[in-house]
């Protein structure tokens, strides 16, 4: 398969997981919006969860680094990103976990920040999703 080939189905593959995820997540954030800052509160006190959760957003930002590096090629580029926030989220929850609840509780702010949060990672996610699912071009 040509270099070309083999970048489109590394996107198309890592969107088919980041897609679902994101989209899934934003419902989440709307259906719970009375207990959502509830759920947020919780987490962002257990130091220990946050850095299980750094460990496990830094390994799958590496992961998705390592065969998607591509800073070109139009929408593909959200792919890239998203893997350096995720080695970047990772690597600041493992080294400071205690600043995760602050800036966690920025989206418990109020209601219209939760729900413009879910609305756009809805959006976001449907995207990824319709590239990775959708006719390929």
């Amino acid at each position: 398969m040509p270099a070309k080939g083999r970048t489109v189905a590394h996107s198309r593959l890592i969107a088919g997981f980041i897609g679902p995820l994101l989209a899934a997540l934003g419902v989440a954030m709307l259906v719970n919006r009375e207990i959502f800052p509830v759920i947020i509160d919780q987490i962002s006190h257990d130091y220990g969860l946050i850095i299980v959760s750094g460990m496990l957003s830094l390994l799958a930002g590496i992961a998705i680094v390592r065969v998607h590096n591509i800073w070109s090629g139009g929408w593909q580029v959200i792919v890239t990103v998203f893997g350096w926030l995720a080695v970047v989220g990772g690597l600041a929850r493992m080294w400071m976990p205690q600043m995760a609840g602050p800036i966690a509780n920025t989206f418990t702010a109020g209601p219209a920040a939760l729900l413009v949060a879910g609305v756009v990672l809805i959006a976001l996610g449907g995207f990824l999703s319709y590239k990775a699912y959708g006719p390929e071009t």
